[in-house]
C-alpha cells in the first residue's frame, strides 16, 4: 500500500495461496474482515494493476476459502496464480457505516505525533505478523523508521479527518541513533568478544 489520498490507493484484500483439485479453483486468505468483500466490489487486480481478476463461487474452507478465478480452467494455471495479492480500488469501498470508524489503510499517509504534539513522522504501513496490528513510521530526515502496535496504550487517539495519530511508545522505540543500532548489531568498538 502506498501513501496517497485514498482516491490514488489501492487496498489488499486478499492473496491465492495455491490451487484447489484439479478443475481450477484456487485458495484464497482474505484479509478483510468479510471474505465476501473478495466478490462483492467488482473484479480484483493483481499488484502491479495490469492483470484482473473476476473471484467466484467463494466458499468457506478448513484453512481460507476456496474459490473459482474467471478463465482459470486448470490446476496448472491455478498453481500460476499462487502468491498473487488481490486488490481493490480504495474508492471503491464503501465508506465505514460506524462513527470514527476506518480503514487500516486509510492510517497510511498520516502523520505520527507524540503526547506532547512532537511530530515523529508518517505511517507509512500497518502490518499484521499474526499477533496483532502494528504501525510503521517513517522518522524524517532519513532516520530508521519504527514500529508500535496498533494499540490503545501504544496509540491512545487518531483522527483520520484531521490527518494525525498519537503515538506514546518508549523513547528507546522511537529514538534509534546510530550509536545503539550499531551497539545492538554488536559491531561497537567496546564490544569484547572473548578473543
Amino acid at each position: 500500500m502506498s501513501a496517497g489520498s485514498p482516491g490514488d490507493r489501492r487496498v489488499c484484500l486478499g492473496a491465492i495461496t495455491g490451487a484447489h483439485g484439479i478443475r481450477g479453483e484456487v485458495r484464497i486468505h482474505c484479509f478483510a474482515s468479510d471474505p465476501r468483500s473478495l466478490t462483492a466490489f467488482g473484479p480484483l487486480g493483481d499488484e502491479t494493476g495490469r492483470r484482473t481478476f473476476v473471484v467466484e463461487g467463494l466458499r468457506d474452507a478448513n484453512k481460507g476459502h476456496i474459490a473459482r478465478i474467471r478463465g482459470v480452467t486448470d490446476r496448472n494455471a491455478a498453481e500460476a496464480l499462487r502468491g498473487t495479492q488481490l486488490y481493490i480500488e480504495r474508492d471503491a469501498l464503501p465508506e465505514p457505516e460506524e462513527e470514527d470508524s476506518y480503514y487500516l489503510d486509510d492510517l497510511i499517509g498520516l502523520t505520527a505525533r507524540d503526547p506532547a504534539g512532537q511530530q515523529l513522522g508518517e505511517v507509512i504501513a500497518v502490518h499484521d505478523f499474526g499477533a496483532g496490528d502494528v504501525i510503521e513510521v517513517q522518522r524524517p530526515q532519513g532516520r530508521p523508521a519504527f514500529m508500535v502496535p496498533f494499540a490503545e496504550s501504544f496509540v491512545p487517539a487518531l483522527d483520520v479527518e484531521a490527518g494525525f495519530i498519537v503515538i506514546d511508545a518508549p523513547a528507546d522505540w522511537i529514538d534509534e541513533t546510530p550509536e545503539k543500532a550499531k551497539r545492538d548489531d554488536g559491531n561497537d568498538e567496546g564490544h569484547n568478544d572473548g578473543a
